[in-house]
């Protein structure tokens, strides 16, 4: 974007002389956006913690130390847990809750009422709910998009299963910016084979924040053997307080392939970013959903 030309006639001959240039220095910004510090996590509305991608990140355990990471080994002895998102989507307001704070209100006798609003939910059907959202999607929202998306991809909410219609509301919030749209289109392509398209929205999500779709770049570079690019993508998914990331941060150290201070370093910044995103709510909420798994 330096260069001025008179006409497009003009530009398309002189781009044979200088694209091999401009390509590496597109590389080199977009390399600029990708491994800079992403921005903050969303807070909940009701408790101003962060939100991580999935709950179990919120579970209170020891620290991680040079040879464990203590929230990874619970993940897989809950694997049936280990998915859950973070956050409630309430059509009425359009707001996500933290599942801690929906579950420290209802507790409060609040059952059937939105933690936000306080509008009476209880009477609500799965046809007025998809109603209210669909009123959002109609005006550009991208929670209402991704939300609905959600449900046509499981068949949920009373809604017949539409991957096709699901695919389509993830493409529009992902236009609006929703990382959540761009994570679940990256597995999506990533399970078609498409690498891509799956990397183009893994790198789209993780610029916005999104620590899972971090972790999934920095795999996808170490299988290409491209491992000083999966360590940096690790090393940034972690500070964020994403186990899988900290984890493999470990194995590269203990293979050689990063050094004392920098496990060290991100050591401290991922059980920092743990103890922030716990709170009392969040922690029984997980213990509860966690027994009830178990007494099936």
């Amino acid at each position: 974007m330096l260069a001025r030309y008179c006409s497009p006639t003009c530009q398309r001959n002189h781009w044979p002389k200088h694209k091999t240039e401009c390509k590496l220095r597109a590389a080199e910004l977009r390399d600029e956006a990708l491994f800079k510090d992403p921005p903050a996590k969303e807070d909940c509305a009701i408790c101003f913690l962060p939100m991580p991608v999935k709950l179990i990140s919120c579970i209170s355990l020891p620290p991680a130390t040079i040879s464990s990471v203590p929230i990874r080994d619970f993940v897989e002895a809950n694997k049936e847990f280990a998915g859950m998102g973070t956050e409630v989507y309430f059509s009425c307001c359009g707001k996500s809750i933290c599942r801690g704070c929906a579950h420290s209100f209802m507790q409060s006798g609040n059952m059937g009422k939105c933690p936000y609003c306080n509008a009476d939910r209880m009477d609500t059907t799965y046809e007025g709910e998809i109603e209210e959202i669909m009123k959002r999607v109609a005006v550009n929202d991208a929670g209402a998009m991704s939300a609905l998306a959600d449900y046509y991809y499981q068949g949920e909410h009373g809604l017949l299963q539409d991957r096709e219609r699901a695919m389509e509301l993830w493409k529009q919030a992902a236009a609006l910016g929703s990382s959540h749209a761009h994570f679940h289109l990256g597995v999506y392509y990533h399970a078609e084979g498409d690498s891509k398209k799956s990397k183009f929205h893994y790198e789209a999500a993780a610029m916005a924040g999104n620590e899972d779709a971090r972790n999934n770049l920095g795999t996808m570079e170490y299988l290409s053997g491209n491992m000083e690019r999966a360590v940096k993508h690790w090393t940034i998914a972690a500070s964020a307080g994403e186990y899988n990331a900290m984890h493999n941060l470990l194995i590269a150290f203990n293979q050689g392939s990063t050094s004392r201070a920098a496990i060290d370093s991100s050591l401290r910044a991922y059980n920092t970013s743990c103890t922030e995103m716990r709170s009392a709510a969040r922690d029984a909420y997980i213990r509860l959903s966690i027994a009830r798994i178990g007494a099936r």
